[in-house]
């Protein structure tokens, strides 16, 4: 018999960064394609000491199950570091540990979307959440954007007339993919077009401890006064990738179908990796962790970008990014960087075509660069291949036109 599938596996495709990853593992190639931490940061002999304290202290507990909403010291960790870093004022009873924020995205849709309705999001905006959210068959409307995020003008015309709108996904601080970050005065805005219209908000914050120079900005989530914002946080930047450890913070009415819908996903968040980490918050300072990891970022993003600004050829502009992983490309209308990539790769050497990244498709002159993971040789290496291949497609297209 013919085996049927479920209409919502017609628009889904694989992560188009997770299959640029399979290619780029080969060892000559200089990978900017990947949103990775650098390696040589993860506090790997902390943490041998630290699972072995975990488990000479409390091995069972670390190995059983635990709660849903996950181990509570943990949770008071992350509602006291958001407290001082993000601007609320929570406890632990708002956070749920999901595996990752990559699951808290994909349990945003199943909370939030029916078939037809629609997701307000950036243009552009992450890959990962674009497809986190396909799965529940919504419509994607691309609020304009421009280098200091969201026009807020724009979102509320597009609001105004647009039906069945469910919730507005954002990444305000060091975006992704376009390394930008929202102003004080948009957020103001933007939080009183939301409270005015009360729609859902997914706070996407992934990156906003990685701030390398300028003011620390309030989350969206310390502006919610009628518990709208839904903030989605992680471990994965600023500490280790490998445990999967995320959250989602949310008022308890919305929490609680968050919770609802994990235990019947998974029931719970690894057990020995929550408290791992918890134990690491202390014995050990995190915040100085992430001092290191921001000095070395901010060296690699300087080198970047004065690399481009020497090898890159005249005629593309790209973005300064504050903080985060990533700054964004764009090139010409005419050139096409996913065909670009094809010769990138055969000069060992590779980025984030941009389309993706823009649901309803139709902008290609875009690309991401990511300067945390490579090396400083290795970054002024990559760009010069990069320029090569840039100002030989450049030349040839003003020679056509």
């Amino acid at each position: 018999m013919a085996i049927t599938f479920a209409r919502r596996m017609e628009g889904l495709k694989g992560s188009e960064i997770r299959e640029l990853l399979k290619l780029t593992e080969k060892p000559e190639i200089i990978s900017f394609a990947g949103g990775l931490p650098a390696p040589e940061l993860f506090p790997v002999e902390e943490m041998k000491k630290i699972s072995t304290l975990v488990l000479e202290e409390s091995g069972t507990a670390a190995l059983q199950y635990t709660t849903t909403e996950g181990f509570p010291p943990l949770r008071e960790h992350i509602a006291d570091r958001m407290n001082s870093k993000n601007k609320t004022n929570i406890d632990k009873d708002s956070i749920l540990i999901t595996n990752g924020s990559q699951q808290g995205l994909d349990f945003s849709g199943k909370v939030f979307l029916d078939e037809d309705d629609v997701v307000l999001c950036e243009s552009p905006s992450y890959l990962g959440a674009i497809n986190a959210f396909k799965a529940y068959q919504p419509k994607f409307v691309e609020v304009p954007t421009d280098n200091q995020g969201m026009i807020m003008e724009e979102l509320e015309n597009i609001i105004k007339t647009t039906d069945r709108i469910k919730m507005i996904y954002v990444i305000p601080d060091f975006q992704n993919p376009t390394g930008r970050t929202w102003p004080l005065e948009r957020r103001n805005k933007f939080m009183e077009i939301i409270n005015k219209y009360e729609i859902p908000v997914i706070e996407d914050n992934p990156y906003g401890e990685l701030r390398f120079e300028g003011e620390n900005l309030p989350s969206l989530k310390s502006m919610d006064k009628k518990g709208l914002v839904v903030f989605l946080g992680s471990f994965s930047k600023i500490f280790c990738p490998g445990y999967r450890i995320g959250w989602v913070c949310a008022p308890e009415e919305i929490l609680s179908k968050y919770i609802f819908v994990k235990q019947g996903a998974d029931l719970q968040a690894s057990t020995i990796s929550q408290r791992e980490i918890s134990k690491f918050m202390d014995i050990y300072d995190l915040d100085e962790h992430v001092d290191k990891i921001k000095a070395v970022y901010t060296r690699r993003r300087d080198l970047m970008l004065k690399t481009m600004k020497e090898e890159l050829p005249e005629g593309l502009e790209y973005t300064y990014p504050e903080g985060g992983l990533f700054t964004w490309v764009e090139l010409p209308s005419h050139l096409n960087s996913k065909v670009i990539m094809e010769e990138c790769i055969a000069s060992n050497v590779a980025y984030v075509p941009g389309g993706s990244f823009f649901p309803n498709g139709g902008k290609e002159n875009n690309f991401r660069l990511n300067y945390s993971t490579m090396p400083d040789e290795k970054i002024v290496e990559g760009i010069k291949r990069l320029g090569v291949v840039l100002r030989k497609h450049m030349e040839v297209e003003a020679e056509s036109l």
